[in-house]
């Protein structure tokens, strides 16, 4: 079996979630040694290592991988994802969140990673953002296409970050139903409790200070906490002004046209 996270946003939370899910009880000291970011491998990551003796390659992590099933991330449009996803009938979890949050998050993101381009001021990523003109390209092709392949192919299962943000308890039965997963109380409240927000933020193992290329100096990678969630939901208000916000929504309007697509 081999897992695929494809993730628009909320990838961090939702990679630790599904390690702990297969892997927390039988390999327990993972937890603590090995970091999330080699646990759950980045597919299309390219960097050179901090002393420049070697270029670490997502598929050369994935092939180091121990355990199984094997677990991968990835940002990739449907379109992208290689033929090797589908012919090996690979289970898929998709996770989107709405656009207007996604962008605040993806603009402070792109501030503090170098590996990332220079995103400017807030109103030039805006307008690069509604355009497509990012990273990954356009939000509403990434999502669209996620869902229209979700009714053909039995196999992926969509998420709403702000439905997990709402109930995380919820959403990991679901999860684990589609999973083929089966959690004692006592395990769904352990897993509940690591992935809180303020235990992730203080865990090396999760909040990606181990990462050189990330400067949290400028923006820490988890920025925001509003008690419930990984990050905060509608933090879009605390950066769109009134014009903008007004131009965004009648952008949304042209763009997301598939009826049965709803974000919060």
């Amino acid at each position: 079996m081999c897992c695929r996270c494809v993730l628009i946003s909320g990838t961090t939370w939702v990679c630790y979630i599904m390690d702990l899910l297969f892997f927390g009880k039988t390999c327990p000291e993972r937890l603590t040694s090995i970091p999330l970011h080699e646990r759950v491998p980045f597919l299309e990551i390219s960097r050179t290592s901090p002393t420049s003796e070697y270029v670490q390659k997502g598929r050369d992590l994935l092939d180091q991988l121990t355990t199984t099933p094997h677990l991968i991330k990835t940002h990739l449009p449907v379109q992208f994802l290689p033929k090797s996803f589908w012919e090996q009938n690979s289970t898929i979890v998709y996770v989107a969140r709405n656009a207007k949050d996604t962008a605040v998050s993806y603009y402070h993101f792109c501030r503090m990673n170098y590996c990332m381009p220079e995103p400017a001021d807030w109103s030039t990523f805006l307008q690069n953002f509604e355009e497509g003109k990012v990273s990954y390209g356009s939000w509403y092709d990434h999502v669209s296409g996620w869902w229209e392949k979700k009714q053909s192919y039995s196999k992926l299962h969509y998420m709403f970050y702000e439905d997990l943000s709402e109930d995380t308890g919820r959403e990991m039965d679901q999860l684990c139903s589609f999973l083929g997963l089966s959690l004692s109380a006592e395990d769904k409240e352990n897993v509940l409790t690591r992935v809180k927000f303020d235990n992730m933020k203080t865990n090396k193992m999760s909040n990606f200070s181990t990462i050189h290329h990330m400067d949290q100096t400028v923006s820490p990678f988890m920025r925001k906490n509003d008690s419930v969630s990984l990050g905060k939901v509608g933090d879009w208000k605390n950066l769109f002004t009134v014009s903008q916000n007004e131009k965004f929504d009648e952008d949304y309007k042209q763009k997301l046209k598939n009826p049965t697509l709803h974000f919060h």
